[in-house]
């Protein structure tokens, strides 16, 4: 089990029920094959530059624990989540 950490930003536009869905269905892709481990919600922020003519965005930073093949899986679900604007991945086992 390797240790991960993903930061994803949510479309700040979206009502809390949506945002907090988002988070859970992160949430229970982890839990399907890891643990999750922290939940850090920085709530809105101003991004370092616009995206998608947006300005602001929605910060969630989870840590988790996994095998080297969940990382993959969440991925890909972020990739074509509709309310996921950005997200990143980091194994935090590599220095």
């Amino acid at each position: 089990m390797n240790n991960y950490e993903v930061m994803f930003i949510i479309e700040s536009a979206l009502e809390d029920e949506k945002k907090q869905a988002a988070i859970a269905m992160v949430k229970e892709i982890i839990a399907a094959e890891g643990e999750v481990g922290k939940v850090d919600t920085w709530g809105n922020r101003k991004l370092a530059y616009p995206i998608n003519k947006k300005n602001e965005g929605f910060y969630v930073i989870i840590a988790f624990t996994g095998k080297p093949t969940l990382p993959l899986e969440l991925d890909r679900r972020l990739k074509i989540s509709d309310s996921v604007v950005r997200h990143i991945i980091i194994n935090k086992d590599d220095k």
